[in-house]
């Protein structure tokens, strides 16, 4: 398993919470999120770059993760946005 501090460890043993840790060599906990973060890369930081300022790529994201989540449509979801996804659900 990945390195965990002894304290966190002893926290969600006491809080009765099984800690979130895949095998060395699989990366299933992360396969979302990496998903997400090349998706994010790809439709927004590479397509609409050069970025200038911080805030530029600030304001930019809290846009593009709004779309995201309220506009954009998931094959995966029915063709819906996961915000209506989530409401029907």
């Amino acid at each position: 398993m990945h390195y965990r501090s002894i304290a966190y460890t002893e926290r969600l043993a006491a809080a009765g919470a099984a800690p979130s840790g895949g095998s060395v060599g699989h990366a299933y906990d992360n396969a979302l999120a990496e998903s997400t973060i090349g998706l994010f890369k790809t439709e927004l930081i590479k397509l609409r770059g050069p970025w200038r300022t911080v805030e530029q790529v600030e304001i930019a994201t809290l846009e593009h993760v709004d779309w995201f989540n309220h506009r954009r449509l998931h094959s995966a979801a029915a063709d819906l946005p996961p915000a209506e996804l989530e409401t029907a659900h």
